[in-house]
C-alpha cells in the first residue's frame, strides 16, 4: 500500500485499531484448547510466583540480598505474563482481536520493559553470588540492604527508560483505521511491520535493542561466572566445591532458562519458517521463563522449599 492512501486512513482525530490475528492457520476448532492451555500456564505462574513472594516476605530466615533480588524477579514474571496473556485469553476465548492505539503501544513498551528488567535483575543475582562465593568476609557490608534497594531500583529504571525512544518512533509511524498485526499480542516487531511507512529504521532499531539488552547481560552474567568458577575449582575438597555450586545453581538455571527462550524466539524469527513459528517462537519466550522460575526455586533451593512447606503446614 503507498504511503498516500495510508496517511488518508488516519487523516483526523481517529486513531487506528489494531487487529490482532493471533495464529494465523490455527483453526478456531483450536481455539478453545489453546484457551485453557493458556489459562492453565498463567494460573501456575501466578501461583507458583506468589508464594515464592509469601514465602520470602513471611520467612524471616530468607531475609537475605539473594532472595530480596528473587521477589523482584517473581514480581517481574507475575507482571510480564499479566501485560500479554490475558489479552491473549480474551483472543482465544471471546474472538476479541481488536486493541485500541494506546493500549497496544502501552501492552508494547511494558512488554520490553520487563523484559530488559528480567535480564539486568539476573544480573545483579549474579553479582550477589560473585560478592557471596568471592568475598564471602565482605558480603555484609558490600551487599547491605542500601545497596540491595540501589542495585534493584536501577535495574528496574534503566529498564522502564531503555524502550522509550522505540515506543515513540513506533507511534509516529503511519498506519490504516485497522492495521492488522500477525501475532498474539502487541511484539514491537509485528506492530512495525503493519505499518504502511518505510518499516527497516525501526526494524534496526529494535534489533540494535533487542541486542544490547540480551547480549550485554549475558556478558556481565559470564564474566561473575568465570570469576566464581576460577575460585571454585581452586577449592581442594569436593565437599567445598559442592557447597559453592549448590548457592548459584538455581540462578544458574534460571538464567539458562531465560536465555534459552530468547534463542527460541531468535531462531523462529531468523529461519526460514513458516509465520506461526515466528509468532509461537515469541510466545514460548513469553510463558516458558515465567513458569519454570519458581518450579525452579521451589524444586533445586533448599531454604524456600522449606519455607513454603512450612507455610504450607
Amino acid at each position: 500500500m503507498d504511503a498516500t492512501a495510508c496517511n488518508e486512513s488516519v487523516d483526523g482525530s481517529r486513531s487506528p485499531v489494531f487487529y490482532l490475528v493471533g495464529i494465523p492457520s490455527l483453526p478456531e476448532t483450536f481455539f478453545l484448547p489453546v484457551f485453557f492451555i493458556f489459562l492453565l500456564f498463567y494460573l501456575l505462574i501466578l501461583m507458583g510466583n506468589a508464594l515464592i513472594l509469601v514465602a520470602v516476605v513471611a520467612e524471616p530466615s530468607l531475609h537475605k540480598p539473594m532472595y530480596f533480588f528473587l521477589i523482584n524477579l517473581s514480581t517481574l514474571d507475575i507482571l510480564f505474563t499479566t501485560t500479554t496473556v490475558p489479552k491473549m485469553l480474551s483472543l482465544f476465548l471471546l474472538g476479541d482481536h481488536f486493541l485500541s492505539f494506546s493500549s497496544c503501544l502501552l501492552q508494547m513498551y511494558l512488554f520490553q520493559s520487563f523484559t530488559c528488567s528480567e535480564a539486568f535483575i539476573l544480573v545483579v543475582m549474579a553479582y550477589d553470588r560473585y560478592v557471596a562465593i568471592c568475598h564471602p568476609l565482605h558480603y555484609p557490608v558490600l551487599m547491605n540492604p542500601q545497596t540491595n534497594a540501589t542495585l534493584a531500583a536501577s535495574a528496574w529504571l534503566t529498564a522502564l527508560l531503555l524502550p522509550i525512544p522505540a515506543v515513540v518512533r513506533t507511534s509516529q509511524m503511519a498506519y490504516n483505521s485497522i492495521a492488522y498485526i500477525y501475532h498474539c499480542f502487541c511484539d514491537h516487531l509485528a506492530v512495525v511491520q503493519a505499518s504502511c511507512s518505510d518499516t527497516t529504521p525501526q526494524a534496526l532499531m529494535g534489533f540494535c535493542i533487542a541486542m544490547v539488552v540480551s547480549l550485554l547481560p549475558l556478558l556481565l552474567v559470564l564474566f561473575s561466572y568465570a570469576h566464581i568458577l576460577a575460585l571454585v575449582l581452586r577449592i581442594n575438597s569436593r565437599e567445598g566445591r559442592a557447597k559453592a555450586f549448590s548457592t548459584c545453581s538455581s540462578h544458574l538455571l534460571v538464567v539458562g532458562t531465560y536465555y534459552s527462550s530468547i534463542a527460541i524466539a531468535y531462531v523462529a524469527y531468523r529461519a526460514d519458517l513458516p509465520l506461526d513459528f515466528h509468532i509461537m517462537g515469541n510466545v514460548v519466550y513469553a510463558i516458558l521463563t515465567p513458569i519454570l522460575n519458581p518450579l525452579i526455586y521451589t524444586l533445586r533451593n533448599r531454604d524456600v522449599k522449606a519455607a513454603i512447606a512450612k507455610i504450607m503446614s
